[in-house]
């Protein structure tokens, strides 16, 4: 239903993005079964949520929630991201001319067009703008799930912000981990800032730390609640957490599970948000007038089911799991083929005709949250005295 033009009808998109979803999602539930907790999630569900919230829908070469576009270069098309207050700036350097503010697409397109994809790449990696070109990918192997492991009881430490990460660490709250979010006074996360019912979901019944590095006593005390962590989330390039002070190397040989969330692995420098990152691997559906973006965002609700999976896994403790966003989508499109059903309406419902039968499209829907999301830095004391972290001289909002 997020996929298409405006003013056409939804388009079926190549992959199986869906099932592969729901199949993390099993993985988890069933972790959560092993300390007889009773959870029912959809991981197909869950990769159209957001937009449940929002209300917002398919634009076709536009993301869904508009801060995104498919351009075409000199040898293709690029997917686009100015979602940040400081992006039309960073724009601006990339094609080293003043933008308008306000609507720098123009500009950026005129660029676009005059150069190839490879050079938006390294400009965008050396800036840190979320853009790349839409190419083909060899899809790599499926990751393979262990046995089912309960997470329950264990501390998870989430760095995640926006919505890969802090999907992931809902996952795991929901099967039954203690979940403790970390935010730092100067860069709180994003998504506060946004959908306040999508946020709730995503945090409810988690507990909220917030500790500036930049202070000996917080920095000291951002150690210790790492090292009491059974499982870190962090969802950023891993030289930001490691300008705090924390090693994912050190962490591991203690025997914690490090989560390590990126664009396109820990080597690679490049930022990328869900709708580019899925574009650039090659999920884009297409008719006569281009490329269109699948879904709303879909690598992170994706990349956060696979995380979640793959920590709920007999083999994760004492391991880094790297998760690259980019990985996640191209293996969605392993063997698939180009051609989807087309959609056509059923009195108010959009439907396809499959080999199964007539098969209705599901609309976005919303779950309830399981608790209130804390203010930010709400239990930064209450959670340091539990654990037995000193707090003297230790900043609380």
């Amino acid at each position: 239903m997020l996929t298409g033009r405006a003013d056409g009808p939804p388009v079926i998109p190549p992959g199986d993005a869906a099932a592969i979803a729901r199949h993390h999602s099993s993985h988890v539930c069933a972790a959560a079964g092993l300390a007889g907790r009773d959870l029912a999630v959809d991981g197909a569900r869950l990769l159209s949520e957001r937009a449940a919230f929002t209300g917002t829908s398919r634009h076709g070469d536009v993301t869904v929630g508009g801060s995104g576009r498919l351009l075409p270069t000199a040898d293709g098309w690029a997917a686009v991201s100015c979602a940040r207050p400081d992006d039309p700036v960073l724009l601006g350097a990339l094609i080293c001319a003043d933008v308008d503010l306000v609507d720098p697409w123009p500009a950026v397109a005129g660029w676009l067009a005059a150069h190839p994809g490879e050079e938006l790449a390294d400009r965008a990696e050396m800036l840190g703008i979320a853009a790349a070109p839409v190419r083909p990918r060899t899809p790599p192997r499926r990751m393979s799930l262990g046995a089912p492991r309960s997470v329950d009881g264990l501390l998870v430490v989430d760095f995640g912000s926006l919505w890969a990460g802090p999907l992931c660490a809902h996952l795991l709250g929901l099967a039954g981990a203690r979940v403790v979010k970390i935010e730092t006074p100067g860069r709180p996360d994003g998504a506060r800032r946004g959908n306040p019912d999508f946020y709730t979901l995503l945090h409810g019944g988690h507990q909220s730390v917030c500790l500036d590095p930049a202070r000996p006593a917080d920095r000291a005390a951002l150690s210790e609640l790492v090292a009491a962590a059974d499982v870190v989330v962090e969802a950023s390039r891993p030289r930001a957490l490691a300008g705090f002070g924390l090693d994912a190397a050190e962490s591991v040989a203690r025997g914690t599970t490090w989560v390590s969330i990126t664009a396109a692995g820990r080597a690679s420098g490049r930022v990328g948000f869900g709708d580019d990152v899925a574009a650039a691997a090659g999920l884009v559906a297409s008719d006569v007038t281009g490329p269109m973006f699948v879904g709303d965002a879909i690598a992170d609700p994706l990349t956060g089911l696979a995380a979640a999976a793959l920590v709920c896994s007999a083999d994760a403790p004492g391991r880094l799991i790297e998760v690259s966003m980019t990985d996640v989508v191209a293996a969605t499109l392993t063997g698939c083929a180009e051609a989807s059903p087309a959609a056509r309406r059923d009195g108010r419902a959009w439907v396809v005709d499959t080999e199964d039968g007539v098969v209705e499209i599901a609309e976005p829907r919303t779950r309830p949250a399981t608790g209130e999301a804390p203010e930010l830095g709400r239990d930064t004391a209450a959670v340091l005295r539990s654990l037995g972290i000193p707090t003297a001289g230790v900043s609380t909002l």
